[in-house]
């Protein structure tokens, strides 16, 4: 629920972004609301961090 610990709307972009990617309609609309809380710094952190993200084995 993301309750009691600081915001993070980079790391949120992120996530939003791998989800839609793999077809997430949700993620896709929420991936937009964050973008709109973040600045145009955050914006151009998110992607990079999307597109460097590789899964844990």
């Amino acid at each position: 629920m993301g309750q009691s610990v600081p915001k993070d709307y980079v790391q949120a972009h992120m996530w939003f972004n791998l989800a839609a990617v793999i077809g997430m309609e949700s993620a896709i609309t929420n991936r937009g609301r964050v973008a709109g809380m973040m600045t145009s710094a955050q914006l151009g952190k998110a992607p990079k961090l999307a597109s460097e993200w590789k899964p844990t084995d």
